[in-house]
């Protein structure tokens, strides 16, 4: 675990199973409670690395997408975004995803993910953002820390099962930059 974080970068194809393993194991890790045992036990590792490889391979839309690898150069963490997808919210900008193992939290890691993000949506000229996360997840604090406004909570409905979400939005994140 020593030195994780150590380096962030870009993701490439070969990182997919990686990511499909941080993915799959934080949600066993943060969800469980919040989220369904059965969706949750189903999670399919080689289902969600296709999923991630397909990601990585559009060329017509690459995603601002970023990891974390340790000293062994495993992937401990992963975030990805682009423009907004619903169009709906207000921000050019969107968080997808942002996952660090259990094991590698607190280190600031997640904090230099979603700076690097930040930096590849202003490159992008996406200058606000926003992102949706589980109301129920305890790291939704991470968030608000950063200055996230809650801009509106929403139900989403996946695998049979309902879950309430909170959009959180930055305005400006080139300011979020330069904090």
């Amino acid at each position: 675990m020593e030195g994780c974080g150590m380096v962030i970068r870009e993701a490439v194809p070969a990182d997919a199973g990686g990511i499909a393993r941080v993915r799959v194991d934080t949600w066993r890790s943060t969800y469980r409670g919040i989220v369904p045992d059965r969706v949750l036990d189903d999670l399919s590792y080689p289902e969600i690395e296709e999923q991630f490889l397909e990601v990585l391979a559009d060329r017509h839309n690459p995603p601002v997408f970023y990891v974390a690898e340790n000293d062994a150069g495993e992937v401990c963490g992963f975030s990805y975004g682009g423009a907004e997808r619903s169009g709906e919210m207000g921000c050019q900008g969107e968080i997808y995803a942002i996952y660090v193992l259990r094991e590698y939290q607190g280190q600031g890691i997640g904090l230099r993910l979603l700076e690097k993000s930040v930096k590849g949506l202003c490159e992008r000229g996406l200058f606000s953002m926003m992102v949706w996360v589980l109301s129920e997840n305890p790291y939704r604090r991470f968030y608000e820390k950063l200055g996230g406004r809650r801009v509106i909570d929403n139900t989403f409905v996946f695998e049979g099962n309902e879950a309430r979400l909170t959009a959180y939005g930055w305005s400006d994140i080139t300011s979020f930059l330069s904090e």
